[in-house]
């Protein structure tokens, strides 16, 4: 029986801690790691000469590696509270294509199938902004606009460099000791591109996260579909009944998890708060991890410095 645990996990190391095997593998295929940096280098070299300007500021969340590093909770964090904002994203993992509009001033509009775990996350999150979801980015901002959004989020988009924007990368703490583009490492786009971001951000010294569990009970099951799924480790309590991972954006049945559950006899879920939008209609007792960013005083006054800075161009 295929162990989507174990093999998570081994990709994971692979990309970011490998040994000494995974590492020899690594330089095999480091020929196809050079035409892969080849065509993002043409992409991004090609779109920095049709840039788009759009009248309206936009803010990109991005990080050069796979995986999470805290993108969708510091977005929130910055649009939270914000007024005629949009938050514009692809929808990893979305049972549906095209342009969809998840959410409009708090009102939800589709299901999660169809918007993907990260959108519904930003449309429970966020009831004041309006969330779009589309492969086309460009598409999806004239939409905002109509909607009358005075400020855009993009998640993910620092690749869009045909987009005018305001770059902001997150940098992984700590950094992957692979330094690789894929496939034979972690990174997207090569480390050089951190000084092609107007402003690069770190946690600990530009944004904390603090993480509590909500409604824990006593035997509680980790089941998790994030990326890095060991970034949770230090939040976890010792007494775990069992961890059980999937891959990134997985979308569960409420069969399997009811299986999971009376496997281990757990007397509750203890989940992230992007995976408990896909569990949310299950009827099985979740404990969330919920986690919370909190971004210094000295990075906002740098945003805000780079928002005027955009709107006066």
């Amino acid at each position: 029986m295929f162990n989507r645990s174990k093999f998570a996990l081994w990709v994971e190391n692979y990309l970011f801690y490998p040994s000494f095997a995974q590492r020899l593998l690594s330089y095999i295929l480091l020929p196809f790691s050079a035409i892969y940096c080849l065509v993002v280098w043409k992409k991004r070299r090609d779109g920095k000469t049709k840039k788009m300007r759009f009248n309206v500021p936009i803010i990109s969340i991005g990080n050069l590696t796979v995986g999470g590093n805290g993108k969708t909770p510091f977005c929130i964090a910055l649009a939270d509270g914000l007024k005629d904002s949009a938050i514009i994203l692809r929808g990893y993992g979305r049972k549906s294509r095209g342009l969809i509009v998840i959410s409009e001033q708090g009102q939800i509009l589709c299901d999660v199938m169809a918007s993907g775990d990260e959108a519904m996350l930003y449309a429970k999150a966020l009831p004041q902004a309006t969330v779009i979801v589309s492969e086309n980015r460009v598409d999806a901002i004239l939409l905002a606009q109509q909607k009358g959004a005075k400020i855009l989020f993009l998640d993910d988009g620092f690749s869009k460099s045909y987009i005018e924007k305001i770059d902001i990368l997150i940098k992984p703490n700590p950094e992957p000791k692979n330094h690789f583009c894929l496939p034979s490492g972690p990174y997207r786009e090569s480390p050089n591109c951190y000084k092609e971001a107007d402003l690069v951000v770190e946690e600990g010294s530009d944004f904390t996260r603090q993480v509590h569990i909500q409604n824990p009970t006593q035997r509680m099951l980790l089941i998790t579909a994030i990326a890095k799924p060991s970034r949770l480790d230090p939040f976890l309590p010792n007494d775990l009944v069992g961890k059980v991972i999937f891959p990134d954006h997985y979308m569960y049945s409420e069969k399997e998890l009811e299986v999971l559950v009376s496997l281990h006899n757990a007397t509750s879920i203890l989940t992230t708060q992007k995976d408990a939008v896909k569990m949310a209609l299950c009827g099985i007792p979740l404990s969330i991890l919920k986690l919370d960013i909190q971004i210094s005083p000295t990075t906002k006054e740098k945003i805000n410095t780079l928002l005027s800075s955009y709107k006066l161009k």
